[in-house]
């Protein structure tokens, strides 16, 4: 990739990144109840890893 990125570039960068984090902590109860021990990343829509895949720009 080209060290000077257009802005363009950037803004879907950041997007990008932002749909990879996990759900809010305080999701997991009100989906599944109080006792229910889940992870908050399987709430995540969107599941990428910058090693494993790649983006389509």
């Amino acid at each position: 990739m080209a060290s000077r990125k257009t802005s363009v570039k950037k803004k879907v960068l950041v997007k990008k990144n932002t749909q990879t984090r996990w759900a809010p902590f305080w999701t997991v109860p009100k989906k599944y109840g109080r006792t229910r021990v889940i992870h908050p990343g399987r709430h995540t829509a969107v599941k990428r890893n910058w090693r494993r895949t790649k983006l389509k720009d």
